[in-house]
């Protein structure tokens, strides 16, 4: 999609897009149209029972007195209650209804409108920033789809009083969501495609971006002691891989102990010797969600030059049952020399973080670690595809996540830790058991990782419900949503980047 800021005014083609407030009052842009049209917009207005609810539209083909082909009528709703969501949302709405119109270009008239709750400039770059958003597809294999079904609109021309103001507020968005789309591309790909060694390379180009990346092999592991992660992978022919990624946008390169990222990758999870059904098993592919979270958002970072220390750690392996593969009742000893009983070789996602979070303290020494899996069904029972369930002992970073998240629209809802439920994942025979009772499975999942956390706020984010939908969202085409990018990159922004 190619966005581009403009001066108000009326455009030469496509479609055009103006507002109105509740009750309908026409923005300035949707009276000047309306009075090129002698009253067309208004009448159709009133026939379509239009009361400029957020959202609401209604649309005149062909317009007399107009050179654009489509004029669009958009509701804001009541003004002082807009923030910068619902006008991102209103761009991708905007989008989507115009993606397979026939129209190439989509122009957005932002007005100075009385009572707006936030500044013009960045009402527009929001609207960008939905337009942007929600204009992705990941197409990469289709190779027959119908014309009528492929998108025509090419161009969108943000308008406003102050143009370059718009454009400079937009830049920091777009650069972000190119980690967002980053992320959709690795969760959408195909296991056959992104495996372990695969993904490593596509990690590994983020060097061009100016990031510092290693990748450790199996046999590194091996010496490190990652019994854990190791065996998970143990029954795929693919190697497994820990990758590194280091930005330091710190002046100097000083910034003293980064904060770390770590994701689970699990490129594809069959469950193991603990074989899952066979119904709904492709979607498996998205099991390394976590793991893509974390290099979109150290790409985002870096795209937009963070001025910070962050360091993203993600687990590559493949679980798939075979002659090799791991056991229920095995043993396995962690890189910190925990034992563990393996009950349930499905519950493979905590294992791998277990060895990356220990890497990651061990290594890195970090002020604070986040790390993310799609790692239990148990969360989508518990809150289903709305929010990501995050556990932590740190109110201050809880804070912090729940303020992130309220900017961004990468919704978290925190849930409880206890030694009640720590109890529950006790071993007669090792350290712990990789898996509680039924009850709580979420729960007992974050006291698995807890285990492995020394003196260093932490909050793990469970993110089953959210990598992926199976219907179009408020800023995403059906598939992979690109969630938590923003998030993380936002709590990078407000609490570990140094000022200007």
């Amino acid at each position: 999609m190619n966005i581009s800021f403009a001066k108000l005014d009326l455009p030469k083609k496509g479609a055009y897009a103006v507002f109105a407030a509740q009750r309908g009052e026409l923005s300035p842009s949707a009276k000047a149209a309306d009075k090129k049209t002698k009253g067309a917009l208004s009448r159709a207005a009133k026939h379509a029972g239009f009361k400029g609810e957020k959202g609401q539209t209604v649309a005149l083909a062909a317009p007399g007195g107009l050179d654009a082909d489509r004029l669009i009528l958009v509701g804001l709703g009541p003004v002082k209650q807009l923030g910068a969501l619902d006008f991102e949302r209103l761009g991708a709405k905007l989008y989507g209804k115009l993606a397979a119109s026939g129209d190439r270009q989509l122009s957005i008239a932002v007005d100075d409108i009385e009572g707006l709750g936030i500044e013009t400039s960045e009402a527009a770059a929001r609207l960008a920033a939905g337009v942007k958003l929600r204009s992705y597809r990941f197409d990469r294999y289709r190779t027959k789809e119908p014309k009528s079904k492929k998108p025509t609109l090419k161009k969108t021309v943000i308008m406003a009083d102050a143009p370059g103001a718009a454009r400079n507020a937009f830049r920091g968005l777009d650069q972000v969501i190119s980690g967002v789309f980053l992320t959709r591309d690795l969760v959408s790909e195909p296991a056959n495609v992104l495996h372990p060694e695969s993904f490593a390379e596509r990690i590994a180009a983020l060097e061009e971006d100016g990031i510092k990346v290693t990748v450790l092999g199996e046999k590194q592991m091996a010496k490190l002691g990652m019994g854990a992660l190791l065996g998970v992978g143990q029954g795929s022919e693919k190697e497994s891989k820990l990758a590194v990624m280091e930005w330091n946008g710190v002046p100097d390169g000083e910034g003293g102990a980064p904060v770390a990222l770590v994701g689970k990758g699990v490129t594809f999870d069959t469950g193991g010797i603990s074989l899952k059904p066979g119904a709904g098993m492709e979607q498996m592919k998205w099991d390394m969600g976590g793991a893509g979270i974390v290099v979109g958002a150290m790409k985002a970072l870096a795209a937009r030059e963070a001025k910070a220390h962050v360091v993203g750690i993600v687990g590559l392996v493949e679980n798939m049952p075979s002659h090799n593969a791991q056991r229920p009742g095995d043993v396995v000893t962690s890189a910190d020399g925990q034992t563990i009983e393996v009950i349930n070789t499905d519950a493979e996602g905590r294992l791998v973080l277990a060895d990356a979070l220990w890497y990651a303290q061990e290594e890195y020494k970090p002020q604070a670690i986040i790390d993310l899996a799609t790692l239990t069904g148990a969360m989508i029972i518990s809150l289903g595809h709305e929010y990501a369930g995050f556990f932590t002992d740190s109110d201050t970073l809880a804070d912090q996540l729940n303020a992130a998240a309220a900017a961004t629209g990468d919704r978290v809802w925190r849930l409880p830790l206890h030694e009640n439920y720590d109890k529950l994942i006790n071993s007669p025979i090792a350290d712990m058991k990789n898996v509680g009772p039924r009850g709580a499975g979420s729960i007992t999942a974050a006291q698995f990782l807890k285990r492995f956390i020394k003196k260093v706020d932490w909050a793990h984010i469970d993110v089953a419900g959210m990598v992926w939908d199976d219907k179009d969202g408020p800023l995403y085409e059906k598939g992979a949503t690109g969630y938590g990018v923003r998030l993380l990159d936002r709590w990078v922004a407000e609490n570990h980047e140094q000022d200007d």
